[in-house]
């Protein structure tokens, strides 16, 4: 059984078609993410699986059961981080843990509730009402909220968009640690290097449609290259690695190339033909494609 199954899901605002024919699964106990530009449709599929939208078509199972059909189970089977800084402004951060607590029907999650308070460095904040934290501290209260009834699959929508470095270590922490002791989680993000670090596979979206879907080893190493940067003595370049150019000089002063490379053996070439037209490398950077590169290119390939 998987943790998430999605079939051919389609949405439609008035005329304007959010997802199309949709379909992915998500394995349990797996680092999932879910990406694309804004617009692309993530947030309409989480809400879709959270039950806060209808899909005009397919369907969505979490740990087996339909999301419209038994509903009551997939709420307690899914916590969801959502994009939007949302809490009521009459409750201290203990008291918005308890009352969500009593949505799922937990009367005695006191100690819970402490361990999550812990490990999202909000224990001094316990007492203290929601509308006086800041903005980061309520993004972590909205992730102590999502985690309160130990849902076995977690989404985060853009969790730690404009919070500080040290929210972003503390929730990977914790996140991580729940990960390896078999929660599923869904990340959306767009700080990529997030995803490259902790999804094991990885779904784009574009334009309600997914255009890749693979594991993020495999993203990394069928669709972009390695580049090499040098600085040379020289504002020329040998013709024989004219084919590898990427990027050329802004100006004559600044003699700097980008190439392109496929494989590690291709960096000793270059440097031979250097050496070969008695050119100086007065600075070189070697570059490996991050999920950043292959997003990029993906988009572009892909375009409608």
């Amino acid at each position: 059984m998987n943790a998430i199954d999605i079939c051919q899901v389609n949405k439609h605002y008035r005329s304007l078609h959010v997802l199309k024919d949709v379909s992915l699964t998500v394995r349990q106990g797996e680092f999932f993410g879910l990406l694309g530009p804004n617009g692309a449709g993530k947030t309409t599929l989480i809400s879709i699986m959270a039950g806060l939208a209808s899909a005009d078509s397919g369907y969505i199972r979490i740990m087996g059961h339909d999301v419209v059909s038994d509903y009551r189970i997939t709420r307690k089977k899914i916590g969801v981080v959502p994009q939007e800084l949302v809490f009521d402004p009459f409750f201290t951060v203990r008291e918005t843990l308890k009352l969500q607590s009593g949505y799922f029907g937990l009367k005695k999650n006191d100690d819970w509730i402490d361990e999550i308070l812990f490990n999202l460095d909000l224990s001094d904040k316990a007492d203290v009402n929601m509308r006086a934290l800041s903005g980061g501290m309520k993004r972590r209260v909205l992730v102590a909220q999502a985690l309160v009834h130990k849902p076995p699959v977690i989404v985060l929508d853009e969790p730690t968009a404009g919070v500080d470095v040290e929210l972003r270590q503390t929730l990977w922490q914790f996140i991580g640690r729940l990960n390896r002791e078999g929660h599923t989680i869904v990340l959306t993000t767009h700080y990529l290097e997030e995803a490259q670090n902790w999804c094991n596979r990885i779904a784009m979206l574009k334009n309600g449609q997914i255009v890749a879907f693979d594991t993020t080893e495999a993203l990394l190493h069928s669709t972009s290259e390695s580049r090499l940067t040098l600085r040379l003595d020289t504002d020329h370049l040998p013709d024989s690695l004219e084919p590898l150019v990427l990027q050329r000089p802004a100006s004559l002063s600044a003699r700097t190339w980008t190439l392109q490379i496929a494989h590690f053996t291709d960096i000793e070439n270059i440097l031979c033909e250097l050496r070969k037209h008695h050119i100086v490398i007065e600075d070189l950077q070697f570059r490996q494609p991050d999920l950043e590169d292959v997003f990029l290119q993906i988009m572009d390939k892909r375009a409608d």
